[in-house]
């Protein structure tokens, strides 16, 4: 009788412990929702060619920007068609503050003009348990021209060289080789030269970039000034380059029609033409340097 109980309890604890073995097995399998993946690598750097891309620096990451754009193709051969100058330049740094947020700060020799600007993350494009078909950022600017007033007999105001960028760029990857971006702005001048002149301007950037190899991709962006007394007088922006990448550095180079490099003046006070040669030879050349050690990070 004892060995008949003895041999029900052993098999009755089998198969408690197989059920319960089961359960777990099955809650594993249930617990086993789709991760959510978030796009990386939407572009390369923080910018398509002259504007801004949906990308950040890292966390902890310094970015430093040199951007160069020759004189004009048709400036003829005695000019090296543009490559004797005269040139304008930039020079940027951008520093990821956290992993949504990277302010930075420039200098162009354009009207000698200094900027600071931000950009934060609003929404990252991912699949998987969450869903989300593109990425948002706000991007907002502000400049300031240093260069000498061309009147300063009459009273001039510090206000009056100030200007304000406001973007919003929404982008998607939509494979591994293909990604667009779109870019509502808001442009907002102090100043303007006349009194019928747009102290707003409204304008819509489109930017692509198509990788063609590991390392080496086609990019081109276009910015349409809305009607205005802007539109009349100036032109849209376009340019077209390619990015190579060479680990921590990536080399831009590109054709544009616009030569100086900061918002304000690349998207609103465009004067070239493609279509008369005024093509401008330009570059970025970007290197990152890791300020702030990731967490977990081991030397």
């Amino acid at each position: 009788m004892i060995k008949k109980l003895f041999a029900l309890a052993v098999i009755t604890l089998s198969m408690a412990l197989g059920h319960v073995y089961a359960q777990d097995l099955m809650d594993m399998l249930g617990d086993d929702k789709p991760k959510t993946e978030f796009a990386y690598a939407t572009f390369k750097t923080t910018r398509i060619v002259n504007g801004q891309s949906i990308e950040n620096p890292a966390n902890g990451v310094l970015l430093f920007m040199i951007s160069h754009h020759f004189a004009a193709l048709n400036s003829g051969a005695y000019n090296l068609f543009g490559l004797d100058g005269p040139a304008a330049i930039r020079l940027g740094l951008d520093y990821g503050v956290n992993d949504f947020l990277s302010v930075g700060i420039g200098r162009s020799s354009w009207e000698k003009t200094f900027d600071a600007s931000f950009k934060a993350k609003i929404l990252r494009q991912s699949s998987g348990e969450h869903n989300m078909p593109v990425s948002v950022s706000w991007y907002a600017s502000v400049v300031l021209r240093s260069q000498d007033w061309p009147a300063p007999e009459r009273k001039n105001y510090f206000s009056s060289r100030l200007a304000y960028t406001n973007q919003i760029l929404i982008a998607r990857k939509f494979s591994n080789s293909l990604s667009l971006q779109l870019t509502p702005t808001f442009i907002h001048k102090n100043f303007v030269p006349t009194a019928v002149a747009q102290n707003d301007i409204f304008a819509v950037g489109i930017g692509g970039r198509y990788k063609l190899t590991q390392r080496l991709s086609l990019n081109a962006e276009y910015f349409y000034l809305l009607p205005g007394n802007t539109a009349d007088n100036y032109e849209n922006s376009f340019s077209i380059g390619i990015d190579i990448e060479t680990g921590g550095h990536v080399f831009q180079l590109h054709f544009t029609n616009s030569q100086p490099m900061f918002d304000r003046a690349f998207i609103t006070e465009t004067t070239g033409k493609w279509t008369n040669g005024d093509i401008f030879f330009g570059f970025n050349i970007s290197r990152v340097f890791t300020i702030k050690k990731p967490k977990g990070f081991k030397s």
